[in-house]
């Protein structure tokens, strides 16, 4: 069953079976071309972090794979961000707004789909993170990002959770298509995009947040 336009879901990133991120957004719609989140501003969040409060971009992925590791409870502080999750496609596209809310790009995050979960109380979503991203501008130029921080996990394969790096850059090249040609998600759908303003900002996760990941 579809979610309901306005019902609080999870975005959870999972990890080697592990929830690794947690971002709570609202439903914006959902039906046969996907699913479209909101993420507010100043939301509470988890991140999975070191136990000395490193995240795995402040080191060296060979040090990240020797340490413990934890959930830490923040706050989003980056912009508010639309999410898109296609039906057809390994990704999510993100609509990015500038401080004046005037949209300012496209940053399509490569990503595997694992599951939908409703517990009546709380619901959500659970994605592999595959961590190589295409940055796309307004006049739909592109550009590739984070090639090296996919190569030096894939240098890994016994603790990195992509298992098929070739079907991670087919998926990009596929987007890329969409995005040159200017064909939806890429074609102004959505770029004016204002939310709901009885949206409250979520400061608190809600219960149920951190339940073991779908597999």
């Amino acid at each position: 069953m579809p979610f309901a336009p306005g019902r609080p879901v999870l975005y959870r990133h999972i990890a080697n079976g592990r929830v690794v991120a947690v971002r709570p957004c609202r439903v914006v719609l959902d039906d046969d071309r996907g699913l479209l989140l909101w993420l507010a501003g100043g939301s509470a969040v988890a991140t999975e972090v070191a136990t000395d409060g490193r995240g795995v971009r402040d080191m060296p992925f060979t040090e990240w794979v020797t340490l413990d590791h934890r959930l830490h409870e923040t706050t989003w502080r980056g912009p508010a961000i639309l999410k898109f999750l296609p039906r057809d496609g390994h990704n999510s596209v993100w609509f990015f707004h500038n401080a004046q809310d005037d949209f300012a790009a496209w940053y399509v995050n490569l990503e595997a789909p694992v599951a939908r979960w409703d517990d009546g109380s709380a619901a959500g979503v659970d994605v592999v993170d595959q961590d190589l991203d295409i940055v796309v501008a307004p006049d739909r130029s592109w550009r590739w990002k984070d090639e090296d921080e996919f190569a030096e996990r894939l240098a890994l394969p016994e603790h990195y959770w992509v298992r098929d790096e070739a079907a991670v850059w087919a998926e990009g090249h596929r987007v890329i298509e969409l995005i040159e040609a200017g064909t939806f998600p890429f074609d102004g759908t959505w770029t004016d995009f204002r939310p709901d303003p009885s949206w409250r900002v979520p400061h608190a996760l809600p219960a149920g947040w951190d339940r073991p990941a779908s597999r």
